[in-house]
């Protein structure tokens, strides 16, 4: 069965509002919101995964008041990213093709900015998509709805205008409904919900550069942030899951469907659709998506990545989605020419071209070209 948004079937979307607004919205350590996790406080738990260096510190460049360049136009593009190395599937026999990259989107200025691929989690059985994506060449954008932060209006929502389309290269889901985020939301010089220390945060700076981290420490507010999206706790720091991941306390990371349906009536399940979003120790984002999904399998899969820090996204059937874009040389990203990370997910690459689309979401562009020489 398949449900749509406004269906009123449970979830933590569009479908939710009906619940939401008979409980308190406020988010606390001890308590879920009726359709999506608030950060509960919870006891250290045995964290079983492959550790990596912390990042770096990120230095984000000034602002770069110039349009983005068309993608594939014979201006000098940033230096590129080194090309993510294969990842290592877990168990044996492994699918074919599991941990071995393809390129997806349009290139820029000649070179490969988004690469996918598919892993079976560990201890699952259904493969989960993930997407590879290099910061140096391409720029991040915020795109706000008018559900998810709400209020407006705003420069940037659905759908996506032909002016963007000509750089644009992939486009992915954000997080929860704000009163089920934990956390706020910022863009266009204002918080439209208060950041709140300790939550996992994207953080989108002028230039198109981005960070993730712990609202506080990590991250925080200067003159060049443009955009701040916050869900939840942190699923990934210093490049393993956190113990907030590896806990027995599931729905702290969300109120989720049932394995066939979103009635209210319908018990969730543990193993459910979730998304998530990590940088690695270099500055690439790597996002993942994926059915029957628990928070440390997605946790386990950035680390496999090379995210060194990360966050969970929207979780249940409707939400996750990430997009790639492939028109011809010179042409504008549309649906005809984009194509899912994963077939399975419900949205597609239509999503962000339609009006009706309410959530926020990240579009990754082609970054402005450096003058040669």
């Amino acid at each position: 069965m398949i449900w749509r948004p406004g269906s009123g079937r449970r979830g933590p979307g569009l479908a939710c509002l009906p619940l939401v607004a008979a409980a308190s919205v406020a988010v606390t350590s001890a308590a879920l919101a009726a359709c999506g996790g608030g950060p509960a406080a919870l006891a250290p738990a045995p964290v079983t995964a492959r550790a990596t260096s912390p990042a770096p510190a990120v230095t984000h460049r000034a602002a770069d008041p110039r349009p983005l360049a068309p993608a594939g136009s014979a201006a000098v593009p940033w230096s590129p990213l080194p090309s993510p190395a294969p990842l290592a599937p877990w168990g044996r026999p492994a699918a074919a093709g599991a941990g071995t990259w393809s390129p997806a989107g349009r290139p820029v200025g000649g070179v490969p900015t988004v690469y996918q691929t598919t892993l079976v989690p560990l201890g699952g059985t259904e493969p989960t998509g993930i997407a590879w994506m290099d910061t140096r060449l391409l720029a991040a954008r915020l795109y706000s709805g008018s559900k998810s932060p709400g209020g407006g209006p705003y420069r940037y929502t659905a759908p996506i205008q032909p002016a963007q389309a000509a750089t644009l290269v992939a486009a992915f889901n954000g997080g929860f409904m704000m009163n089920a985020a934990g956390g706020g939301y910022y863009t266009q010089g204002r918080a439209i919900d208060p950041l709140r220390p300790g939550a996992a945060s994207l953080v989108i700076y002028a230039d198109g550069s981005v960070d993730i981290g712990v609202w506080g420490r990590d991250v925080r507010m200067t003159a060049n942030v443009v955009g701040v999206r916050q869900n939840l706790v942190p699923l990934v720091a210093d490049g393993r899951p956190t113990p907030q991941a590896a806990s027995t306390d599931w729905q702290a990371w969300g109120s989720t469907c049932g394995a066939s349906s979103c009635a209210a009536s319908v018990p969730g399940i543990e193993n459910q659709w979730r998304s998530g979003l990590g940088i690695t120790a270099d500055g690439a984002l790597v996002y993942a998506a994926g059915p029957a999904l628990d928070p440390l399998q997605l946790a386990q899969l950035l680390v496999r990545a090379g995210a060194v820090r990360g966050m969970q996204l929207d979780i249940n059937p409707d939400w996750p989605v990430f997009a790639s874009y492939d028109p011809p040389a010179g042409g504008l990203a549309a649906p005809s020419n984009g194509r899912r990370l994963l077939a399975s997910t419900v949205q597609g690459p239509a999503t962000f071209f339609e009006p009706w689309w309410a959530r926020d979401f990240v579009t990754m562009s082609a970054r402005p070209a450096r003058s040669p020489g």
